[in-house]
């Protein structure tokens, strides 16, 4: 009995040294935490509790609910009566804090949680009603943490008593993040998280940062781009960790300690906009872009797609055996007018893309109309080259004018820009996510680029003593360059058919002929010396104004000319690329376009060839094909995402592996060698 008596309190004397010790580490708690009620509790609606945390010192700090690279969120027991139900803790917009490469979020002095909780329908108040919740948290500094815990009570009062609430709840709740009205959308690809975040484009943004609630989803020390596109803001983060979630949810801090709560499903996010914040990971220094857009647009003098514009190059550059000053003079002159193409191709390109327009560079090509107007232009200057008629801004041979020197530049670039080359696609890749100056420079450098070539020629003497002397030799030289620009303007006719069909290219084909024929006739009246201009709008006027009306009821979008393919490609599209993907077979993709000489260069050298075929068939190779000659938003936002701002583009994808990004300029036995790579018997 004495023994049984003296076990007893022995246990008891235990239980005490145990609640005693438990209260006093929740006393020397560093990070004190208290429970506060806003107001009495009403039958079936919502009353709202606040988790006041303080720290005991201003070294230490608590945690989100995703507490980044390290740190641990709060963990919460509630002691309710039965029937009401705690919610989802809303939290205030958390801080970034960086320690030996480490991104936590956290709250530095005292902050607190808001919980609402439900109210059963059935509650009858009888008095103060106490409530419970049993904490566990994480207190930090920056050289240690400890884990903490307590038991936070509060007390609700009766409905009809009399109550004061807590003055801090109007601070408090001011704190958290308010919701958007609207849900936002996000996408995932290889390496990046992008969300498109519905919000004014008035809202001040001065230190933007999404905290994603998602845990394992991005790399939380990873520089975060964000770009305007109208009343959306696109956030880009780098992602490090799983896709398997529907909701996105988190946090926009806009800076000052403001933010927003959002939510956002799998959807389209837009592509482009005006950067505001942050710079893409992958973009280059501006100096390396730079000079990869100088070099690119040097390379472009050589490329497949530019050489329907070298008859006109070679005659401007061989009538530098002129006076020095009249050799600068056209030097600057041609430079400035394909600076000024490229800076304006580029200026409408990003004015369209802010404007919602999924475009690329060559985007004018995408329109039949400006196909027409390629084709009338090509077919007046072969004529003028065949010499039936004299246009003196065209006229290369004549004494040197800055004039004709500028119309070249202008044309040239204009007609340059179905491809892109390498260094180029980079460059402009960049442009699109670049800020609108920033952009333009690079345009401007490709432009510079471009016009490097005759610019050195007009301003370094031994290089025009290189070329041959003017003389009769230019008149039949002009005239066997009108062979290539023929079989330019046949190729625009072909490129006119496939965009609108055999009746549009008829159609186009008519209002050539009425442009030719007037011509023509400007080209008797001059050999007669008579004035010879008016004619051409007498005789044009009429095909003109025919064309105007015919050619837009004429047009009917054709499908793509791909389908003929001897590799029988899928179309592309995100969704087919993915199931492709996940077959565990290769996957060739290029995207292409009628109007892109480099495509079709590449094509019948390396893509469409029974070798290919064979090999593609033997290693199980899925190929697939996305046409770009028409406007398409899904391979316009594709092309963006892998940094590319036009075609060609060709992508290999090993199973299970991303993207390799092969050369723009195929060889024959590139394709070949990667198939046999995956198929080694």
């Amino acid at each position: 009995m004495f023994k049984s008596f003296g076990a007893f309190w022995l246990l008891l004397s235990l239980l005490g040294m145990l609640a005693l010790d438990t209260a006093a580490r929740a006393q020397d708690n560093n990070l004190v935490g208290s429970l506060h009620a806003e107001g009495p509790a009403v039958a079936g609606e919502t009353l709202t509790l606040a988790i006041h945390f303080e720290p005991v010192s201003e070294e230490w700090h608590g945690y989100w609910s995703n507490p980044g690279d390290a740190g641990l969120g709060m963990a919460l027991d509630w002691e309710l009566p039965e029937g009401w139900q705690a919610g989802e803790p809303l939290y205030p917009v958390p801080q970034k804090l960086s320690i030996s490469g480490l991104m936590n979020h956290v709250y530095k002095g005292a902050y607190a949680v808001l919980v609402p909780i439900s109210v059963s329908a059935d509650y009858v108040p009888t008095g103060p009603l106490p409530i419970a919740a049993k904490g566990e948290w994480l207190a930090c500094t920056d050289a240690i943490c400890v884990p903490e815990q307590g038991r936070m009570t509060t007390i609700i009062p009766a409905e009809d008593s009399s109550f004061t609430p807590d003055q801090r709840f109007a601070m408090w709740r001011a704190a958290i993040a308010p919701p958007l009205d609207r849900e936002g959308t996000y996408e995932l690809t290889a390496g990046t998280l992008r969300i498109a975040i519905p919000i004014p484009a008035t809202m001040s943004l001065s230190a933007p940062h999404v905290f994603v609630s998602n845990t394992r989803v991005v790399d939380y020390a990873a520089s975060q781009t964000f770009r305007r596109n109208g009343d959306v803001l696109v956030a880009e983060i780098p992602r490090k960790g799983r896709g398997d979630f529907e909701t996105l949810e988190g946090i926009l801090a806009l800076g000052d300690g403001n933010g927003i709560r959002f939510a956002a499903q799998a959807g389209e996010v837009p592509a482009g906009g005006e950067l505001i914040a942050g710079q893409p990971a992958s973009t280059p220094p501006m100096w390396t872009l730079i000079l990869g857009a100088l070099v690119g647009g040097l390379i472009l003098n050589i490329m497949p797609c530019v050489f329907p514009i070298l008859s006109l190059k070679a005659i401007s550059l061989a009538r530098a055996g002129e006076s020095e000053a009249q050799a600068r003079s056209e030097g600057i002159a041609y430079t400035a007018g394909v600076v000024l193409a490229c800076v304006a191709l580029g200026g409408v390109m990003l004015a369209l893309r802010s404007a919602g327009e999924q475009v690329g560079w060559a985007f004018q090509l995408q329109s039949p109309s400006v196909v027409v107007v390629l084709l009338i232009l090509a077919a007046v200057i072969t004529a003028n080259f065949a010499g039936v008629f004299v246009l003196p801004s065209l006229s290369f041979t004549r004494s040197g004018e800055p004039a004709s020197a500028f119309a070249t530049g202008l044309l040239a670039a204009f007609a340059a820009t179905p491809c892109t080359g390498p260094f180029m696609a980079v460059a402009l890749g960049a442009a699109l996510l670049l800020p609108p100056l920033q952009a333009l420079l690079l345009f401007a450098a490709l432009g510079l680029g471009l016009a490097l070539p005759f610019l050195l020629i007009g301003f370094v003497p031994a290089l025009r003593r290189m070329l041959p002397k003017p003389g009769g030799w230019m008149n039949t030289f002009r005239r066997v360059m009108a062979i290539p620009m023929g079989l330019t303007a046949l190729a625009l006719v072909w490129l006119t058919q496939q965009l609108g069909g055999r009746g549009f290219a008829m159609f186009a084909l008519i209002v050539v002929f009425g442009v030719i024929m007037a011509l023509w006739v400007i080209g008797k009246l001059q050999q007669r010396g008579k004035m010879a201009w008016p004619a051409f709008g007498l005789i044009s006027a009429p095909f003109l104004v025919f064309g105007a009306f015919a050619l837009p009821s004429a047009y009917a979008e054709q499908s793509s000319s791909t389908a003929e393919s001897i590799l029988s490609p899928r179309p592309f599209s995100e969704a087919a690329l993915a199931e492709a993907r996940a077959s565990g077979k290769p996957v060739f993709v290029w995207f292409t376009a009628d109007w892109c000489v480099t495509c079709k260069v590449n094509e019948g050298v390396a893509i469409e060839r029974e070798t290919t075929k064979a090999a593609f068939e033997e290693a199980g190779v899925i190929a697939m094909v996305g046409d770009w000659t028409r406007r398409d938003a899904e391979i316009s936002m594709f092309l963006n995402k892998q940094g590319a701002a036009g075609v060609p583009l060709y992508l290999w994808y090993e199973p299970g592996q991303e993207a390799e990004q092969l050369p723009q300029v195929l060889t024959p036995d590139m394709l070949i060698q990667r198939a046999m790579r995956d198929n080694p018997q």
